[in-house]
């Protein structure tokens, strides 16, 4: 018999980090989010614009994780919702900037003590210091994520 490779799912870390991320939002979706015609994905643009103001429409989808395309489309809704504004950027005619409307920034007011809540919950029973290791680890792997693709899609081309 040979040794194959042995993955236990409830120890891998992938399995770990998406299982949380998924029960978090999977929550917060349903008990807020859902009432306002919103997705976690557009709340997740929202609280970054409400955290740092008008962002370039590239620089959002990157401090975000949302795929350029993606975040196009999401933005238009968020238009049309009256939540953002899109203008193009006085620096060049290419460049797309978002920023929160009055409508927006109220609406993110009221949904952030929901999102520390949750976030609350979910960390019940960790001290400060192991919290503050579990963030900075998992923005360490992030970048380790991050630097890895583009050192292979720069290998690729």
């Amino acid at each position: 018999m040979t040794d194959r490779p042995h993955l236990a799912l409830g120890e891998y870390l992938p399995f770990l980090v998406n299982r949380v991320g998924s029960a978090l939002a999977v929550r917060f979706a349903e008990d807020a989010l859902v009432r306002h015609g919103l997705t976690i994905v557009m709340w997740r643009a929202l609280a970054v614009l409400a955290d740092r103001g008008a962002r370039r429409q590239i620089d959002l989808a990157e401090e975000t994780s949302i795929e350029v395309s993606t975040l196009s489309r999401l933005v238009t809704r968020l238009v049309r919702m009256g939540l953002v504004t899109r203008r193009r950027s006085a620096a060049s005619q290419r460049e797309v900037t978002v920023e929160l409307t009055r409508k927006g920034s109220v609406m993110v007011e009221r949904l952030v003590p929901v999102a520390i809540g949750y976030e609350a919950l979910a960390v019940a029973g960790l001290s400060a210091r192991d919290l503050a290791v579990v963030k900075r680890a998992l923005r360490r792997m992030h970048e380790n994520m991050v630097r890895s693709t583009r050192r292979s899609g720069a290998a690729d081309r």
